[in-house]
């Protein structure tokens, strides 16, 4: 299974998800990470606060880093290249890179469906 890797910019803890003013993006992210996780993938975080080695070691978030500055984080790396910057990745783009087959969506109602009809 590929290894995806994340660097976040500085955030107050691991997963971002704590403090007063939470993002809601770093909320709906975490709670993708750990779906993935929980279906097989390898997902590594990194914190630019908690873990600056991580960056400087990595060849690819060093030169990343020095490119663009910490501003255009978080980067997101697949089996060492660069797959995203600048956002986090949505669950069906995680889903993706892990090959993790995921569930068809509900099929939804047609907007030419009438109530009662047998046509839904």
């Amino acid at each position: 299974m590929k290894v995806i890797q994340v660097f976040d910019p500085a955030l107050c803890c691991s997963t971002g998800v704590c403090g007063v003013d939470v993002d809601q993006a770093l909320v709906a992210f975490s709670a993708d990470v750990a779906w993935a996780n929980q279906s097989g993938a390898r997902i590594e975080r990194f914190n630019l606060a908690q873990q600056p080695m991580a960056f400087v070691e990595n060849a690819a978030a060093k030169k990343f880093l020095e490119r663009s500055g910490q501003e255009a984080l978080p980067l997101v790396l697949v089996d060492g290249e660069v797959a995203m910057a600048g956002r986090y990745p949505n669950r069906a783009e995680i889903a993706r890179w892990a090959g993790i087959l995921q569930l068809a969506p509900e099929p939804k109602p047609s907007a030419n469906c009438c109530s009662g009809s047998k046509c839904c």
